[in-house]
């Protein structure tokens, strides 16, 4: 049973392994200039093949993850909520992949599969910042002891500095792929953090 707390750590692993696979099956594309949705995108090259090795796997190891926090012996209530919000996470990344985004990320008419997508990714990025201001929030215990709930604090703040600039840049349209991809990884960083926190403590 105590392996399952290494799955959101294979999660984050997984998710760098997945998005680097796909995109050298997508010609031309870039890490820098586009989101990690367009590998799935509709009429993209890799539309079917992204979901079926990052978002699918994904959603289920997010998934697995929260349920073993929830079913963590003496776990505190607010501790159970992390673990709903890091399910709710791997459903919405599997709605996130089941509905792909539009082609063009700017397009002024998005279809609905497009805005099913994008309401998905935006609870992807609130559940992953509620997470961890609830750790942040909980007096230490047994499973997140001072450090780490300070390390919590610090990925909070870089989710949102890297939002903001991904804002501009695709505003600018200048790299927001590199921008989504420092504020999810700050998220990816966190649960990886608290993955082997579990484990190890």
């Amino acid at each position: 049973m105590e392996i399952l707390a290494l799955s959101g750590l294979l999660a984050c692993l997984w998710m760098c392994f997945g998005v680097a696979l796909a995109a050298n099956f997508y010609p031309g594309y870039s890490h820098r200039r586009q989101f990690c949705s367009e590998l799935g995108a509709a009429g993209s090259p890799t539309q079917k093949l992204s979901p079926r090795i990052n978002n699918y796997p994904l959603g289920f190891m997010f998934v697995l993850f929260g349920l073993y926090i929830l079913l963590l012996p003496d776990g505190a209530a607010a501790l159970q909520w992390m673990g709903v919000m890091i399910v709710l996470h791997g459903l919405a990344t599997w709605v996130a992949g089941w509905f792909p985004m539009d082609a063009d990320p700017y397009t002024l008419s998005p279809s609905l599969h497009c805005n099913i997508h994008s309401y998905a990714g935006l609870l992807m990025l609130l559940s992953l910042l509620v997470a961890p201001l609830l750790s942040f929030l909980l007096p230490a215990n047994q499973y997140l002891p001072g450090a780490f709930k300070w390390f919590s604090l610090l990925c909070v703040v870089a989710t949102v500095l890297f939002s903001v600039t991904l804002a501009k840049a695709y505003k600018a349209k200048t790299q927001p792929g590199l921008h989504q991809r420092l504020s999810y990884g700050a998220q990816l960083l966190w649960l990886g953090g608290l993955s082997l926190q579990l484990w190890l403590g």
